[in-house]
């Protein structure tokens, strides 16, 4: 018999924006502090020794522009997919997204929105009484990062089936580059 594959998923949801006048909410770009944010949240994936296999991204301007400045801090460049879907996404929504993931890739990157992003790590994680997964019960503000673990495929990952094993809220210096 052989033994199912071990999968990680990190759900990172966009880094602080801004709420300029007469801009789509699809085009919100990244605050000052999101700016500041968004590389620390690349450190501390890269910390977690979560190197991703392959980034989801949403198509909205804040997430590409959080991924942009996560991507540095990793130690490797994975392919990235902008995904219309996963704007604006429900679970269900998410769940398609991730369930055509190839099942070459071990660690996914999602980056998404909430409430979606939050839904869904709690979906995933099931009812575990852990501190990680009340604080994401509680709060998931931006940049924070879940990184759930299972054994199986991708195009099998249900409600429930997952573990929470790390949540991060990761914070950037004032005074950081812009």
């Amino acid at each position: 018999m052989t033994a199912l594959p071990s999968r990680r998923l990190a759900v990172l949801r966009h880094a602080k924006s801004a709420w300029p006048d007469d801009v789509a909410d699809h085009e919100r770009p990244l605050a000052a502090r999101g700016r500041r944010d968004a590389p620390a949240a690349g450190r501390r994936l890269r910390e977690m020794g979560c190197a991703p296999g392959l980034v989801v991204c949403s198509t909205a301007r804040r997430t590409r522009q959080t991924w942009d400045l996560v991507a540095p801090e990793l130690a490797a460049s994975p392919p990235v997919v902008h995904d219309p879907r996963v704007y604006d996404a429900t679970v269900p929504e998410l769940l398609n997204v991730i369930r055509e993931v190839p099942d070459r890739v071990e660690t996914l990157l999602l980056i998404g929105h909430n409430p979606g992003a939050q839904e869904l790590v709690l979906r995933l994680a099931g009812e575990a009484a852990d501190d990680a997964l009340q604080q994401a019960r509680v709060k998931f503000p931006t940049a924070a990062i879940a990184v759930l673990t299972w054994q199986g495929t991708w195009s099998a990952l249900a409600p429930g089936t997952a573990r929470l094993t790390d949540f991060a809220i990761p914070r950037g210096l004032r005074g950081a580059k812009p």
